[in-house]
């Protein structure tokens, strides 16, 4: 019922009636390039499937992206992530199905390490993978699969030493033989961690993987 009340806008605090953002702000959300590689969502000439996955291709199969990472959805995501503002994620999953449900059989939160579960209070993940999977009315996995050691916050480091940091970070106890796994996070970055985590899962028999993620950072 909150979300009906009246409010202010979360970015610019102008009034916004019903909605998280007002209209400008809305208009003002990064968008990706029509042309992108389907696997990892990086721009691409034509949409065809980049260079760097043709060369080495990662273990997950797509990436269904809504935004760009830059300013100002930056701010929604760290609202989400740091203030615990939970509506944030209600609004970022409303335009991740905007922006085409991918075709699978569970959705799959990508895990928080305990060490951060417990400083952060939740997975904003998960939060985000609960009304996904309920609208694609697919099973929703919160248990099987964990991060097994907390590793240093991939921002912190430089592009080329984020998949070491990540190389055997998962676990999972679930049974995927035969299964497209959705998995839902909100931002990827380089990649390296959702590319370890679909490793992790294609070794419990997952034949597909498909990254489902608010927001994509594009190289520059």
């Amino acid at each position: 019922m909150a979300a009906l009340l009246p409010q202010d806008c979360l970015l610019c605090g102008d009034f916004s009636g019903a909605a998280l953002l007002c209209a400008a702000c809305a208009r003002e959300l990064p968008q990706l390039p029509h042309a992108r590689c389907p696997v990892c969502a990086e721009a691409s000439p034509g949409g065809a499937t980049c260079g760097a996955c043709l060369k080495s291709p990662p273990h997950f199969d797509a990436t269904v992206a809504a935004f760009r990472y830059a300013f100002p959805l930056d701010k929604l995501v760290q609202a989400l992530k740091y203030r615990r503002r939970l509506a944030t994620a209600d609004f970022l999953a409303d335009a991740m199905r905007a922006a085409g449900a991918p075709a699978g059989d569970i959705v799959v939160p990508l895990p928080l390490s305990a060490e951060r579960l417990r400083a952060r209070g939740f997975n904003q993940a998960v939060e985000l993978a609960r009304p996904l999977a309920r609208a694609l009315a697919l099973p929703l996995a919160l248990d099987g699969c964990r991060r097994s050691r907390d590793t240093a916050p991939q921002a912190t480091l430089p592009w080329k030493e984020r998949r070491k940091n990540v190389r055997h970070a998962f676990e999972c106890a679930l049974d995927l033989s035969d299964k497209s796994v959705v998995v839902v996070d909100d931002v990827m970055t380089t990649g390296a961690t959702l590319d370890e985590f679909a490793r992790t899962l294609k070794a419990s028999g997952a034949v597909r993987v498909i990254n489902w993620v608010a927001a994509r950072a594009l190289k520059d």
